[in-house]
């Protein structure tokens, strides 16, 4: 186990695969950078950042690096980068989700290729995450534009639950530059604490979820996750830098980087 050998050059033979995901198509410069070193793409649909003609860049750079083209989906919101919580009718969420996945179906369509996934953006993702209805309304609204469409949400969370309730793939997803409180939600930003900005330090925990099925909280609590797929922000300031050490030390682990 991984808690037994963090200091042995031991290769493992476990036969383990992950995803890596990372939000793009955000206005940052290191989507190219960040292109090699990951498998599955979120881009925003113009709702907290991003427009039509980021999202074709975006899509095309994940096509040149063999990168799952997912849609991600936010709160309109671009003043605050879709991390505020807003508290919005059930239909209003059902056309937000609708609008912004439709227009990006529509440029994959242009572009001959197909959304993959779908990941939830800024507080939208963590309002889901702890909201059943809200999780249904978004799962049934995917569902309806494409059944063969992924969601990738917070392991355990309400996201993944309803999904698979009404027969839409989930998949469950860990980070790798957050911090987590006991409760298994994400530390909030506005805690010193929330962002892991150390690359060794994002790998030993990213490794702890994916052989043990376990993180340290911030309280120093281990808690259960299943990890399907971990997510790296595009936005951080250390990306590329975690990115890279990422994917070389789950290479040593012989853990394949893999989409879903």
């Amino acid at each position: 186990m991984f808690k037994q050998h963090i200091n042995s050059t031991d290769l493992y033979s476990h036969g383990l695969c992950i995803d890596i995901n990372c939000d793009m198509g955000e206005g940052m410069l290191n989507d190219a950078s960040l292109m090699p070193f990951i498998s599955s793409a979120n881009i925003a649909c113009g709702y907290h950042a991003g427009n039509e003609d980021i999202i074709k860049r975006t899509i095309e750079l994940a096509l040149e690096n063999n990168v799952a083209i997912g849609a991600h989906p936010s709160y309109n919101d671009r003043e605050n980068f879709g991390r505020l919580s807003q508290s919005i009718a059930l239909v209003e969420l059902a056309e937000l989700i609708s609008d912004q996945i439709s227009l990006f179906e529509k440029i994959t369509n242009q572009m001959g290729c197909k959304i993959h996934h779908v990941k939830l953006h800024g507080a939208l993702y963590n309002d889901c995450a702890k909201d059943a209805l809200s999780s249904k309304i978004v799962a049934q609204t995917i569902q309806a534009i494409d059944p063969s469409i992924m969601l990738y949400g917070l392991s355990g969370s309400h996201t993944i639950k309803e999904a698979r309730a009404i027969g839409l793939r989930s998949v469950q997803e860990v980070f790798a530059d957050r911090t987590y409180q006991a409760n298994g939600q994400l530390t909030p930003r506005y805690l010193d604490h929330a962002l892991i900005t150390d690359p060794i330090e994002s790998a030993k925990q990213v490794l702890s979820m994916v052989l043990d099925q376990e993180l340290k909280a911030d309280d120093g609590t281990m808690i259960a996750v299943n990890a399907e797929t971990v997510c790296i922000h595009g936005d951080h300031e250390a990306a590329v830098e975690i990115a890279k050490n990422l994917f070389n030390t789950l290479q040593q682990y012989k853990i394949e980087i893999k989409q879903p």
